[in-house]
């Protein structure tokens, strides 16, 4: 059953008389509907690519936050082989909202890490709804530096609101884990590639995504804060979040003028969540095209280059 979106509605209402009118005629054999559901389906059609042809900042929010889009854990079982996760920071707890491990891309070794929303309550709740605590940073660390000990590519899926802002958080360090998570991703003298396949939230996902190659889905985000959160501190009033999503250049089309952003991999007409293995495909050949850009390069070219891009990032941004 598809979850359609607040600016979809219009398009429920035709889709749900179209599986009405079949449901119907499989009730009733003598029922002709076809032609009129055919007719349904057109019109369906027609509207579903009107409101995807120009979605406004806000409405890619939301189709970013969908779901039923596609998780970390469906592009692992998907893309990746001999998947063995690893747990635990090795020095307070395991957190279940970042997963990674050793796998196989393509019969390459890798090591792949990603935050995890989950996708039901009790999955969400046990992920934490994608928001990690620092030992989910260290845990990243952790394998990162693995990752550079065996010479082994990292690839990281980003889907994240933010990291987790409780109190426990802080007290363990939360802003000290993320800048390490994030000096670690500079560091490494292996080549690293980031895709955002949802949510690119604040700090929590710059951990992550301090990559030689970011890529973005279409209609994923990438902000230092959510729209919310944003119109929360400058207009003291969360309604107005449609204004800040516009003012914080926060799409994958924006941050790929601004340089923020190296590619675009383009989602199937109505978003990802209508087409998972679609859009899980398109990942998995962006993934290995960018890890073939990278291929052959030193440890010390690698992290010169790494350094460097960052480094420019506000020089194409004031061009802009």
């Amino acid at each position: 059953m598809t979850n359609y979106l607040d600016f979809e509605k219009p398009l429920a209402e035709i889709e749900g008389k179209a599986a009405e009118l079949r449901a119907m005629a499989r009730q009733n054999e003598e029922m002709d509907v076809e032609a009129e559901a055919a007719a349904l389906d057109t019109k369906a059609a027609d509207m579903l690519t009107q409101l995807y042809s120009d979605l406004t900042p806000w409405r890619k929010c939301q189709v970013a936050r969908h779901a039923d889009r596609p998780h970390c854990k469906d592009y692992i079982e998907a893309l990746f082989t001999e998947y063995t996760p690893l747990a635990g920071d090795r020095n307070f707890a395991d957190d279940h909202a970042v997963m990674g491990g050793l796998a196989r891309l393509d019969g390459k070794p890798v090591v792949v890490i990603g935050h995890e929303k989950g996708n039901d309550t009790k999955s969400r709740i046990e992920r934490n709804f994608g928001m990690a605590r620092p030992e989910g940073y260290r845990k990243a660390i952790r394998l990162m530096d693995m990752a550079h000990r065996f010479g082994l590519p990292v690839v990281t899926l980003v889907d994240t609101p933010g990291a987790y802002p409780g109190k426990g958080a802080e007290e363990r360090g939360q802003s000290e884990a993320i800048a390490r998570s994030t000096q670690k991703c500079l560091q490494l003298g292996v080549p690293l590639v980031s895709v955002i396949i949802g949510e690119g939230g604040s700090g929590g996902a710059v951990a992550f995504a301090t990559a030689d190659r970011v890529a973005m889905l279409e209609h994923s985000v990438y902000s230092v804060i959510s729209p919310e959160g944003c119109a929360s501190i400058l207009w003291k009033d969360a309604e107005k979040m449609r204004e800040a999503a516009e003012a914080l250049r926060l799409t994958a089309q924006e941050l790929h003028q601004l340089g923020v952003c190296d590619r675009i991999i383009d989602e199937p007409l109505g978003g990802a969540h209508r087409h998972k293995a679609e859009t899980i495909k398109s990942v998995g050949q962006a993934i290995q095209s960018m890890l073939a850009e990278l291929d052959g390069k030193s440890p010390d070219k690698l992290t010169q280059m790494r350094r460097q891009k960052y480094l420019d990032l506000g020089k194409k941004g004031l061009a802009a």
